[in-house]
């Protein structure tokens, strides 16, 4: 699926035609250079290799900055991979947000914002504050007890329990898109994305 890579810059609200007033994620897609063209022959499937954002040739090691220089390009913060089965594409190509229409969908991939480590009731939706019930006693926001106790004498896995929360990788579909402006390159997208104000997006479409 071929797609782009942007930023996430923030959200705002529009007014719709009829008057709406939606809630809105504004994106920087692009422009990425195509840094490598991979072929069946060669690497046994078909894909292209994107770069976006500029970033210091000081804070690069040698093999990338030699892998840029072969597709004509400064180095870059992020590379992406997308299976594109276009042969018209090649190495050190502009892709831009021209491929993408007005009222058109996109998938967006991202990472959500990181938590840390959370107990049950902001994790899991525990209710917590309630009734002394199964061995909660006076902890408020503990989760009780969890199980069985001489048989299984243990904890199943996959036990809701406290732990890390957030900084997954999430893929939102069908999100609309509501405005291209390709001079600025920014997208317009109904609704909200994973992640947070200046993090990296996958722009699948």
């Amino acid at each position: 699926m071929p797609g782009l890579i942007g930023k996430k810059i923030g959200m705002t609200s529009i007014f719709s035609e009829d008057g709406k007033n939606m809630a809105v994620t504004v994106i920087e897609a692009g422009p990425c250079v195509v840094t490598q063209v991979k072929t069946p022959e060669k690497d046994g499937y078909s894909a292209v290799q994107l770069a976006f954002d500029d970033k210091k040739e000081k804070s690069s090691n040698k093999p990338l900055i030699g892998h840029f220089k072969k597709a004509g390009t400064a180095p870059k913060s992020k590379v992406i991979e997308f299976i594109w089965d276009s042969p018209e594409v090649k190495t050190g190509d502009i892709v831009t947000l021209d491929s993408i229409k007005d009222e058109g969908w996109v998938d967006i991939v991202g990472t959500s914002k990181g938590k840390g480590f959370q107990g049950v009731v902001k994790r899991h939706g525990f209710s917590g504050v309630g009734g002394a019930t199964h061995g909660q006693h006076n902890r408020l926001r503990a989760p009780g007890s969890m199980g069985a106790s001489s048989y299984p004498s243990r904890v199943f896995k996959g036990k809701r329990l406290a732990g890390q929360m957030g900084n997954d990788r999430i893929k939102v579909q069908n999100l609309q898109v509501l405005k291209v402006i390709p001079e600025n390159n920014l997208l317009l997208v109904k609704g909200s994305v994973p992640g947070t104000k200046g993090s990296y997006l996958i722009i699948e479409y």
